[in-house]
């Protein structure tokens, strides 16, 4: 079970918390030119990493604001928790997968 730490109400078990994806997925600048192969991409493809991944998660039954995560997807270690309006924290060089599938 993880420990989600909310920005405003501090520790709490992740049954209070709903998970939303990935997070830092730009909307398209010009939608209107998309065709429907550009659009299936921007609604459902996402990275899949062995390592540590950037999500959203919303506090369902506290204070029900968004917020985002970096967790390991190999041990489920939470590695930072952030705002939105906040940027992706720099992580120890220990703690960033490597592309060949070990940590550096």
């Amino acid at each position: 079970m993880l420990l989600l730490n909310c920005p405003w109400c501090g520790p709490r078990d992740e049954t209070e918390y709903h998970y939303g994806g990935q997070a830092h997925v730009p909307f398209p600048e010009n939608p209107d030119e998309l065709d429907d192969r550009q659009w299936a991409e921007y609604l459902f493809y996402r990275d899949n990493p062995k390592g540590p991944f950037a999500e959203r998660w919303v506090h369902s039954m506290g204070c029900r604001r968004w917020f985002n995560v970096v967790r390991d997807t190999v041990t489920y270690e939470v590695l930072a928790v952030y705002r939105l309006d906040e940027p992706r924290p720099e992580l120890p060089k220990h703690q960033i997968a490597d592309p060949a599938g070990g940590n550096r």
